[in-house]
């Protein structure tokens, strides 16, 4: 049982044919593997710990060591692997702080190539899944210190990791940026410069309703993510259009900010008076400034985005989730300058380009178009006294320094976590300002027009499962122009009742529309004889009326 459980598990990843454990060899002396665990229920469809280290001391005796990367804890304490340890963790889903990439580097290139090394040492690299932060990892010192592409390094990692045919081993956007960022920090003599950096402002093309924008960043080494300010409703400044079909031009880097002169805080005339009617304009751009200073410690700045819905009885709906990982030591050129970055600039991307919920591509509807974040490195008289910090890789024969490990029985408890995802969510109050941050609706503007990504690939049901389906024409409680919904039931093999046609007395548009009815449509103006037997005649003929809004009826005209 625990065999299939395990194999169930690793699913696209490549199983050790002799092992029989969730592990590949990326190169020679290279291992990458599902993270162990010492704990039940996680050993039952995890690599036991006490398999890996067996199959390791077979393989390859003394001369093997690992390099974990989990924030989650790793789920085995180190005397259950001699020891033989470095611990580098950051968070699930996400690529490393910049800073921690030397000294990984430089501690597995001493362990595979120091002057005591031994013929045969392999490196053994997991995280949780060992796939994205292992990859990075991997990847990352193949390109720094074995001189491979980046091509041919994701490449390898790939065909060694993953069954064919079930996509890339390292996949996340946000990881694969980081690895390019490896490699030219590489061919620029290993240079970092660690710096704070102020989050001037955040612009958003096509901007939907309901979304939360919010500035985040490391702390504690990369273990921890901390979320240093979301946007509220009085830091929105929303950018008029004057032409309603025109798109707002991508901002390249020479470009800091809009024009404030362009910028209103608040909206009064949001159509164009040529737009012809029913056609939604939207917003072209919405400019996010914060009140105060969002100062973040490192160069690694992360956009994390949520778009929620209304739903009722104090819950919300979510509907989209998406993040962003960006370095500006990077973006500004720092390499390619000597260590010089830019003191600001701009970092642009497209909705399709960011990551989706737990490291997939899926990201639920679209909440934005297009976003760009300003952004500018704090000065050295406001600056913390150790920044800005040269980092570089520390040669051989130097000591490595490694981080803090996190709690390893706390991976138990990170293993049941379901982190952002989709789904209803409860209100509260306190991100009231929050959510509205976006709203379009909180200036008084009302769209004509639903927008037409906003309920992409949702199905909607009635209180009893049927489908709802929407007329070609009519008129409904959605205005002029929407079209009537009516309520079908999937076909169950039960018979049905055939709806009259229409009456002239059933008011404008033939119809009463309210709620759902479904299969009982028709119902209304049956008599007793055309029951069974005549039975329950009676009952309907002194049948309670329904309330208001409760029953979609064609009657005939």
């Amino acid at each position: 049982m625990a065999s299939i459980l395990r194999q169930i598990v690793a699913g696209p990843r490549q199983k050790h044919p002799e092992a029989g454990l969730d592990l590949c060899y990326v190169t020679d002396n290279i291992i990458a593997t599902s993270g162990p665990s010492s704990t039940f229920p996680q050993r039952a469809y995890r690599n036991p710990t006490d398999a890996l280290v067996k199959f390791l001391d077979y393989k390859h005796g003394t001369h093997w060591a690992i390099w974990e990367f989990r924030a989650e804890g790793t789920g085995y304490p180190d005397s259950e692997v001699y020891g033989r340890i470095r611990h580098y963790p950051w968070p699930d889903h996400h690529p490393p702080p910049f800073a921690l990439i030397p000294n990984i580097m430089a501690s597995m290139r001493d362990w595979l190539k120091g002057p005591d090394t031994e013929v045969g040492r392999v490196v053994v690299v997991h995280c949780k899944a060992g796939k994205g932060r292992s990859g990075t990892a991997a990847c990352s010192y193949l390109i720094s210190e074995e001189g491979w592409t980046v091509e041919d390094a994701l490449f390898r990692f790939t065909t060694r990791r993953m069954r064919s045919g079930f996509g890339a081993g390292v996949s996340i956007p946000s990881q694969l940026r980081w690895i390019r960022y490896v490699e030219r920090w590489t061919q620029q003599r290993k240079l970092y410069v660690e710096r704070q950096v102020e989050v001037v402002e955040v612009h958003v093309s096509g901007l939907r309703d309901g979304v939360k924008v919010a500035v985040a960043g490391y702390i504690d080494q990369g273990r921890t993510i901390k979320n240093f300010h979301n946007f509220h409703r009085h830091e929105r400044i929303i950018v008029e259009a004057t032409d309603p079909t025109s798109a707002v031009p991508p901002l390249s880097n020479s470009e800091s900010s809009l024009p404030i002169s362009d910028s209103k805080s608040q909206s009064s005339n949001l159509q164009h008076p040529d737009t012809p009617k029913g056609f939604q304009t939207g917003i072209n751009a919405v400019v996010f400034r914060p009140s105060h200073p969002i100062i973040l410690p490192t160069n690694d700045i992360n956009i994390d985005l949520e778009r929620r819905n209304k739903a009722a009885y104090g819950w919300t709906m979510v509907t989209s989730v998406a993040h962003v990982w960006f370095n500006t030591f990077f973006e500004g050129q720092g390499p390619e300058n000597n260590g010089n970055a830019a003191s600001d600039g701009v970092f642009e991307i497209a909705w399709d380009a960011m990551d989706g919920i737990k490291g997939s591509a899926r990201k639920g509807t679209k909440a934005l178009d297009r976003m760009a974040i300003v952004w500018r490195a704090v000065d050295g008289t406001n600056a913390r006294p150790e920044l800005p910090q040269i980092v570089t890789e520390p040669r051989e024969g130097e000591p490595v320094p490694d981080t803090k490990a996190a709690d390893w029985k706390s991976a138990q408890a990170a293993s049941t976590a379901t982190g952002k995802d989709l789904g209803l969510r409860t209100v509260s109050s306190a991100s009231a300002g929050v959510s509205k941050a976006s709203s379009l609706r909180s200036l008084g503007w009302s769209p004509q027009s639903k927008d037409e990504d906003q309920s992409v690939g949702v199905k909607t049901h009635g209180p009893d499962g049927e489908d709802l389906v929407a007329h070609a024409v009519g008129t409904s409680s959605g205005g002029e122009g929407q079209p009537a919904v009516t309520a079908s039931k999937p076909d169950l093999g039960m018979p049905k009742v055939a709806s009259p046609e229409p009456t002239a007395d059933a008011g404008e548009g033939g119809k009463f529309v309210g709620a759902n009815l479904g299969s009982t449509a028709g119902i209304m103006n049956s008599k007793s004889d055309d029951l069974s037997d005549k039975k329950g005649g009676d009952d309907l003929e002194t049948s309670k009326p329904h309330p208001p809004g409760q029953l979609v009826i064609e009657v005939e005209r």
